[in-house]
């Protein structure tokens, strides 16, 4: 009876699978007749209060997240949004205690190690992984992995996820900065006091930036602005994130706690998106 009874449950959950499965390709379907964003960006935020609220350890909300991350990125694609940004770390992240910083460090080698594999949800879906940041502060194992997996992703053009780790706005615009003035030193020839004036007592007029000198030494230069930048855990903040690309995207702020998120709140945000969408091109028109 016993045996009876658990294959009449691998029955059920196998038929109630592919229910799931149907009516949720029924859902992206319907979604994606509207217009659809190019580019989403998402702040993960609310790992620690999911794992506070249930009594776990800190480092086991980062691991919920990941799967929330897994299947909202599977939904992208499956609606055709190409490019996907996530901030993953933040520099200021490293203010943490040692031992949650060690175990985010920990997991992230761990799943970037689980996409090298064949078979994985990255290579699955034919999806380019650009990591983005200050990656000088990785540990050496995990930029390691990071740096073979953005090898042996670089021929995909399915879609793009770009990856923000040991990133902030600020330092992604004071880099830029600091790249362009110091090429367009190279490239005029110019030079104070016998150094390169990108080294020392340099001033704007003798290598002048452009705008478009900036947006080259963008670290997200690769891919367009977002069209959507979702925030989790009902916080109404952006962190220090993408503040130069997101001057005119679509901010949706979800109350779900990152690993709670969900096709649901997604295709809120997008419907959402779609609702406003014509607002947003007249503005990007008019810049």
């Amino acid at each position: 009876d016993q045996e009876m009874d658990g294959v009449a449950d691998g029955a059920f959950s196998w038929i109630y699978g592919l229910i799931c499965n149907f009516f949720r390709k029924i859902i992206l379907s319907i979604v994606s007749a509207g217009p659809m964003p190019t580019h989403v960006a998402m702040i993960m935020d609310g790992n620690r209060r999911f794992a506070r609220y249930r009594k776990m350890k800190k480092n086991s909300g980062h691991r919920y997240g990941f799967q929330s991350l897994v299947s909202t990125l599977r939904n992208c694609y499956e609606l055709g949004i190409k490019y996907v940004s996530i901030y993953a770390f933040s520099i200021d992240n490293f203010n943490r205690k040692p031992e949650e910083v060690g175990g985010v460090m920990d997991l992230m080698h761990e799943k970037i190690e689980d996409a090298l594999r064949e078979g994985s949800f990255i290579k699955t879906f034919g999806v380019k992984v650009q990591f983005v940041g200050k990656l000088e502060l990785l540990p050496e194992h995990v930029r390691s992995s990071a740096d073979k997996l953005m090898k042996e992703t670089a021929e995909n053009t399915r879609g793009m996820l770009s990856i923000c780790v040991c990133y902030t706005s600020t330092d992604e615009i004071a880099h830029s900065v600091q790249e362009a003035f110091h090429e367009n030193c190279i490239r005029s020839g110019k030079f104070l006091n016998g150094n390169e004036c990108g080294k020392s007592e340099a001033n704007s007029d003798a290598c002048p930036i452009t705008l478009a000198d900036l947006e080259k030494h963008m670290y997200m230069a690769h891919c367009p602005d977002p069209d959507i930048l979702i925030r989790t855990s009902g916080e109404t903040r952006l962190s220090n994130f993408l503040l130069w690309q997101a001057n005119s995207c679509y901010l949706h702020i979800s109350r779900a706690l990152w690993p709670e998120f969900s096709l649901r709140y997604l295709v809120s945000a997008i419907l959402e998106y779609q609702r406003v969408q014509p607002y947003l091109e007249k503005i990007k028109k008019k810049q």
